[in-house]
């Protein structure tokens, strides 16, 4: 089955690793890709100690997107081909795409092998994915859709992201 977790609000990410370490209570097998972030991430940290959930993110993601030129970009595009790849061949029960929709709408992931992996594992693997803007083949495909809005955001003040809590 197919989760989208999207919006402008904070949680995707915490939702999804929420979802992860209920899978992993249940002894379910989970990978666990972020894309667009290089391993910095809280979660990442106490995700790497959880049996039965393998973290893989793009070591490569220093930048915003809109701060790297031409080459770090196929660098990365490179890497999230890589990593989705793996993904789908790692056998898990439960897939965890993070930031995906993110790399998807900026042209930064084969799109053609990214709904093709997706499509043919929708049957017999929890695929979650994460970001803003789902496209509409995935929206079509999806069983779970949670939209998360943002009210009020403390960074609407001025207050930049905070470890452990945005990061």
């Amino acid at each position: 089955m197919i989760h989208i977790y999207h919006g402008k609000g904070k949680g995707k990410t915490t939702a999804s690793v929420g979802l992860a370490v209920r899978a992993a209570g249940a002894g379910l097998k989970i990978i666990f890709m972020q894309f667009l972030k290089n391993g910095s991430s809280s979660e990442i940290r106490i995700l790497k100690n959880i049996e039965n959930i393998e973290v893989e993110y793009c070591e490569e993601c220093n930048k915003f997107t809109f701060q790297m030129n031409d080459n770090e970009k196929n660098l990365v595009t490179e890497k999230n081909n890589h990593m989705i790849k793996q993904a789908f061949e790692s056998g898990a029960d439960m897939i965890i795409l993070d930031e995906f929709l993110d790399v998807y709408n900026k042209d930064m992931i084969d799109r053609n092998l990214a709904v093709k992996l997706i499509s043919e594992n929708k049957e017999n693997t929890e695929i979650i994915l994460t970001g803003r803007n789902p496209a509409e083949v995935f929206v079509e495909k999806a069983d779970y859709i949670s939209e998360i809005t943002a009210v009020r955001h403390p960074y609407e003040k001025g207050v930049t992201a905070r470890i452990g809590i945005e990061y």
